[in-house]
């Protein structure tokens, strides 16, 4: 399988997501099957039921992050040397020049993707339409909504 870019932030919220599961919530599910078993009757028994539907959730996440880790190539763009251009990892300031709208987003990661936070995909159409961009290009971007041209503001590299 292909190396996946993640950035550092990324890694460490993945990490610390599955050293919570292996270490709080796996423990606290074995406690409740076990609780649930001393009840009797496994058949008609909802707890039992559900703590092994929270187990299998818990294994299925476990294993997922797991994969999710040894695949991910993590960039530190701190240590990348500044190009100028709009780079994985960057943060970049555009502004739609059909909207006159100035919007702000970090280039990231599938994984870390959250539009509401301002976190786009690398492999998304605007990401995509942005790299290797320096400031003051116009980018002109397909969308569902039609093409919508950029203007590059600013590129920090935090």
């Amino acid at each position: 399988m292909k190396q996946v870019p993640m950035t550092v932030y990324g890694a460490d919220k993945l990490n610390k997501e599955l050293v919570y599961l292996k270490s709080t919530r796996r423990p606290e599910i074995i406690t409740a099957i076990a609780d649930a078993r001393a009840h009797g009757d496994l058949k008609e028994n909802a707890e039992y039921h559900a703590a092994r539907e929270q187990q299998s959730f818990c294994e299925g996440r476990i294993k997922e992050i797991e994969t999710k880790l040894s695949h991910a190539a993590v960039i530190d763009i701190t240590k990348v040397t500044p190009t100028g251009g709009v780079i994985f990892g960057v943060t970049v300031t555009v502004r739609n020049v059909d909207a006159d709208k100035t919007l702000v987003y970090r280039i990231v990661g599938d994984d870390e993707a959250d539009f509401k936070q301002n976190l786009i995909s690398v492999s998304s159409p605007i990401a995509r339409g942005l790299m290797s961009k320096k400031i003051n290009d116009e980018v002109i971007i397909a969308t569902p909504g039609g093409e919508v041209t950029y203007q590059i503001l600013k590129v920090e590299h935090l």
